[in-house]
């Protein structure tokens, strides 16, 4: 398939031999994490069956709430694949909440936008309610890194927006018209006007939390320049962003990268916690 296909940048050109193995080892830090205590599995905040999260707490005094929206083109996967993240966010000081959402073609992706921003008040509502630290960092990868833009953004023009601290987007799309010449579109079912409805890079707007875009360098490079054009539309409205590229990472190896505890995800969660 010729390389610069959609198909190609957005499908079959993201496929590495190692996912299988890298997959299960994350399937078995998952089970390593579920061990663990303090679980708040399922944790409901709407009536889908799939608008449920999972809540961990930080052992140590909490900085805030990590919020993190799973992978998966708003098609496939689940928060349960990515519960090894908790205890690394924990570690740096983090309550985290893992959110599950409605997926296509149950549901548009318009519809999951608004799911999570139900999610998002749901965390905000049980933290509260269990006297845990206010400030919220949105963090997502994928499909979930759109998710957690279309959040930030939506907070930025609330009229009482919650606190979010700031928003960690990994290996996002932000434009969606490239997928609609993709086999991704038979679940999607997006057409050229909810397509570009449904894109957080028309929509960048003032007053957004800080922002870091980052994504493995293996990666194609539709998910190279997106990122590195978010950060530029961030800063030209007077935001606060960084753009970073992981050495030798892909779609999902990346994720090691974010939960590294000296590395730039670790740092921007100190920096945000305790801004200057």
């Amino acid at each position: 398939m010729p390389h610069h296909t959609a198909e190609f940048q957005y499908v079959t050109g993201q496929m590495r031999p190692s996912f299988g193995d890298l997959l299960a080892r994350f399937e078995a830090r998952n089970a390593q994490a579920l061990s663990l205590p303090h679980w708040e599995l399922d944790v409901a905040y709407g009536p889908h069956a799939r608008e449920v999260m999972d809540v961990r707490p930080s052992e140590a005094k909490a900085l805030g709430t990590v919020v993190y929206f799973h992978a998966g083109y708003w098609q496939s996967r689940d928060k349960s694949q990515f519960r090894f993240l908790a205890p690394a966010f924990n570690a740096m000081g983090w309550d985290m909440a893992l959110v599950n959402y409605p997926l296509c073609p149950d549901v548009r992706i318009a519809d999951i936008v608004a799911s999570a921003a139900q999610a998002l008040q749901k965390v905000a509502a049980h933290q509260s309610e269990r006297g845990r630290p206010r400030p919220i960092v949105l963090c997502g990868h994928s499909a979930g890194a759109h998710l957690a833009i279309e959040l930030t953004l939506q907070q930025a023009a609330a009229a009482a927006p919650l606190p979010i601290a700031g928003v960690v987007a990994i290996s996002g799309v932000y434009d969606l018209q490239p997928l609609l010449d993709t086999s991704l579109n038979a679940r999607l079912k997006l057409d050229a006007e909810s397509a570009k409805a449904c894109s957080p890079k028309h929509r960048v707007r003032s007053g957004a939390a800080p922002a870091l875009f980052v994504w493995g360098d293996t990666e194609t490079p539709a998910f190279h320049a997106p990122s590195q054009d978010m950060a530029r539309l961030w800063q030209l409205q007077g935001n606060v962003a960084q753009c970073s590229a992981v050495a030798q990472a892909d779609h999902f190896s990346v994720l090691e990268y974010v939960t590294a505890p000296d590395g730039l995800v670790a740092q921007k969660l100190q920096h945000w916690a305790h801004p200057a």
